[in-house]
């Protein structure tokens, strides 16, 4: 075989195999294990063999893990671990960490505690000193930021937004001014009422809704905010599937206006228009008429909620 210049070649010999190549037999501990968002095909080899041979699965729907177990024919203990019976089944789980069991955590799709339930069982037994270990994977908000095309250097993920229109303002107006990428979770049910909310608060930013990653029917739509809700509220047909929406960073010009927002907001709960238009203009140095006209559309979004 020839070698290209800056090519590297694997070598297969038995003797170069890493020890920890995923083949090992689980020792006692919490294992944090990722699954598929979707494509059942996207699991690691070593999730796979830590699921075989763990003394028992924790997950959030058995119902919905045993399409998966099945699938690759595994059979182990299964119990419902989920944000409803976590008080009552995480002392269960630590006593059985602590008499040597070996238990794997998953949620229903993807990596466990990204939006998911297990905060709590996982701070637990690292208080108790127990052995935690990541088995990494599926995410469904990275894989949106790798296919949407916009910039990923700073990110934050916001998980999932409040779904009435005044709180998802609030939710989302801390980050106004934010020089980062935003990632949020969204309802197919009110995908065109956030992108409304959010061009109200953010301004036309860049933004992907990405929906069904890794299914047959997966969708990356980008736009500016506001003609991705005209979009939407255009579309006669439901839109159905899980749904990352991915906001790009501000520009410039925007992350001054974001700051500008970000006290007009604060001001006007407290003052009249005109009030909180004065001493922002007076903080910021703007055109008291274009502070004010800003500090209009403000006030009516917030009495919109």
């Amino acid at each position: 075989m020839v070698q290209m210049e800056g090519e590297t070649v694997a070598n297969s010999s038995q003797s170069d195999r890493s020890a920890n190549d995923g083949d090992e037999a689980p020792v006692p501990g919490l294992y944090v294990v990722a699954t598929p968002i979707g494509n059942l095909g996207d699991i690691s080899h070593r999730a796979l063999k830590i699921l075989e041979t763990v003394d028992v699965i924790a997950c959030e729907d058995t119902r919905t893990s045993l399409k998966l177990l099945n699938r690759y024919g595994i059979r182990r203990p299964l119990l419902a671990y989920h944000e409803h019976n976590a008080v009552r089944m995480a002392p269960k789980l630590l006593a059985k960490l602590k008499d040597g069991a070996a238990i794997a955590l998953i949620s229903d799709a993807g990596t466990p505690l990204i939006s998911d339930p297990g905060y709590r069982l996982v701070e637990q037994a690292q208080e108790a000193g127990l052995p935690v270990v990541s088995v990494p994977g599926p995410c469904a908000f990275v894989a949106a930021l790798s296919i949407c095309g916009l910039p990923t250097d700073k990110v934050l993920f916001l998980g999932f937004a409040p779904p009435k229109q005044g709180a998802r303002q609030r939710f989302v107006e801390p980050y106004a001014g934010l020089d980062a990428t935003l990632a949020l979770y969204e309802s197919p049910n009110r995908i065109a009422a956030a992108l409304r909310d959010y061009a109200a608060v953010l301004g036309p930013r860049q933004a992907a809704v990405c929906r069904e990653l890794t299914k047959t029917h997966e969708e990356v739509r980008r736009g500016d905010l506001e003609a991705l809700a005209n979009a939407y509220e255009r579309q006669e047909e439901a839109v159905k599937g899980e749904i990352v929406l991915v906001i790009g960073p501000p520009d410039a010009k925007e992350a001054e206006e974001g700051v500008m927002d970000d006290a007009l907001r604060r001001a006007l709960r407290e003052m009249t228009v005109k009030e909180a238009a004065q001493a922002v203009a007076f903080m910021t140095g703007e055109k008291k008429r274009t502070v004010y006209q800003r500090a209009l559309a403000l006030k009516a979004a917030m009495d919109g909620s």
